[in-house]
Order: structure tokens, then sequence, then C-alpha cells
């Protein structure tokens, strides 16, 4: 039985449609169909039935879905245990925060290239709202975000902590002092988008103080930062984010009596019968994260 058919029945099932499992599978549509119509041969049956608006399993398609999981979770993980890393081919969808985009993704990228130099990476640059979404449709294989992700079917490894830290432009004349809930309601916060956990953070310590904050949102992390240069208002990020601006002097640490939650990132992806390769990727950003603190501190 070729595990292609195996694999793109999977992919039909999880997504609902040919040319979604095309797109994922990085082919053709009439490639999908035939590799569908070679599946059904072999084993006798009709697995899909097809209509206009849907693709939906038949009796026997539900039958087969778990016994293809299971088959390709074997192949996955004798390929991860077993085999060359070397030899692993195929694509690997990652989508990643900023956060991690301006740190130390470029080594986990060469990390990639030298343990699975056959395999082919789609990056994705996103925010975590939009990222949790595609990883639940299951549209990325992997994310590195700002998690945990609580979902079901979502399994989450921890990554790397960031503490925050305020600054400002020195012409807003605010360092120097200890600044409090009153004085940061005079000026706008500038932060991440809305329903983000820095953004929803802020409006709590705003909101058990009794105070209103005014927040600009941006989902560009160099948007944040050109905005806080330019004096537009204050933020709070991760040090290194804003290290070369505090070196060059055009932002400077604020004393600010209340204190933001670290931001946690995780590496997340779907429980799925080929979950071998996202978990020994997920291995390899942890270590990255890891020397990369190491070598920050």
């Amino acid at each position: 039985m070729d595990f292609r058919a195996l694999e793109t029945f999977l992919w039909i099932a999880r997504l609902g449609g040919f040319r979604l499992a095309a797109d994922r599978l990085n082919t053709t549509q009439p490639s999908v169909s035939a590799r569908i119509r070679a599946l059904e041969e072999e084993l006798g049956v009709r697995l899909f039935e097809r209509s206009a608006r849907a693709v939906t399993l038949t009796a026997k398609g539900r039958d087969l879905l778990p016994y293809a999981e299971r088959v390709l979770a074997l192949k996955s993980e004798m390929l991860a245990k077993v085999g060359d890393p070397a030899a692993i081919q195929g694509t690997i969808v990652l989508g990643v925060v900023e956060t991690i985009a301006h740190t130390w993704l470029p080594r986990l990228i060469e990390r990639l290239a030298q343990t699975y130099p056959a395999l082919s990476l789609e990056l994705d640059i996103d925010i975590t709202a939009n990222l949790s979404r595609r990883l639940i449709a299951r549209e990325i294989d992997l994310g590195l975000l700002m998690g945990p992700i609580a979902h079901p079917e979502i399994e989450n490894l921890p990554l790397s902590t960031y503490p925050l830290v305020w600054v400002g432009s020195p012409r807003l004349g605010l360092h120097g002092r200890t600044l409090g809930l009153d004085d940061l309601r005079r000026i706008p916060v500038i932060t991440f988008p809305r329903n983000s956990r820095p953004n929803m953070d802020i409006l709590s310590i705003f909101r058990d103080a009794g105070e209103r904050a005014r927040i600009h949102n941006s989902s560009s992390i160099a948007t944040i930062v050109r905005m806080a240069v330019d004096g537009i208002g204050v933020c709070a990020l991760p040090q290194e984010i804003v290290q070369g601006e505090l070196d060059r002097g055009v932002l400077v640490p604020l004393r600010v009596s209340v204190a933001l939650p670290a931001l946690t990132f995780t590496a997340s992806f779907p429980h799925a019968a080929d979950t071998a390769l996202p978990r020994a990727v997920s291995d390899l950003a942890y270590r990255t994260a890891i020397e990369h603190s190491g070598a920050a501190a």
C-alpha cells in the first residue's frame, strides 16, 4: 500500500477537500484524485462522498481513518528513531511569532538545514491568534508562538520566557523617576494586538486600579519600536528586542511601579499521526532557545 495514498486520504479527511489537501501536500488536485482512486481500487470500497459543496467520509472511510493514523504514526516514528535525518524529505510548515523571528529563528533555520538537509521549510510569520487558528485547522505543522494554546488537540512544549522592560523616547522626559499608572494614563501605551496576552495584561492592570489606559495596538514589533522611538508612546518589550535602540540612546529604560508578566513561548503542534517530525523540530527549537538565552545572559 502506498504511504502517499494514505497520507493524502488523511489530509482530505482533516481538511475536508481535495484541493485543500493538494495545497497542503504541495501537489496537484489530479494527483490527489489519482492517489485516492488507486487506494479505493485496492481496498474495493468508496472512501469519500463527493458533492458540489463538500467531501465527506463514507462509512468505510471512517473505518479506515484510525488505521491510516496508526500506520502513518508508526512510519513517522520509525523515520525519526531509525532513519538518517539527512534522508528525511518533505515539507514542514512552521508558524513563528515576530519576537522569535527577531531573536533566535535564524539559528534554528541553520540547525534545521544541518540536521534535515532534504527537508523543505515553509515559513509563516504572524501573530499568535492567527497561528493558533491555523494550527487547529491543521494548516501548519508547528507553531513557535506566545502560548500555550488551550485546545484538546494541541500539544504545547515550553520554549523560553522573556521578561518585559518598559522603554520610551528620552524626549518624553519620563526617565529618572518612578512612573505610576497615573503617569502612564497620560500617554499612550503601545503594545501587541487586541486579545494578545500583553494587551490583556495591560488592560487588566489598569482596570484593577480603576484607571483607563490609552492603548495603541500593532501586530508589528518593528512598528511598536518605531512609534516608541518617535515619542508617540511608551512600550514594554523583551530587552533584547530594543537593545540596539537602548545602546543608541533613542530609547531609554523606564522605571514603572507595575511589572507586566513575562512573555512565555511554546512550541505547539496538533496531535496527529505524523507528529514525530514536528516534535523533533520542537526539540531543536527548545535547545536553540536555551542556548540563545544563555548567550544573551
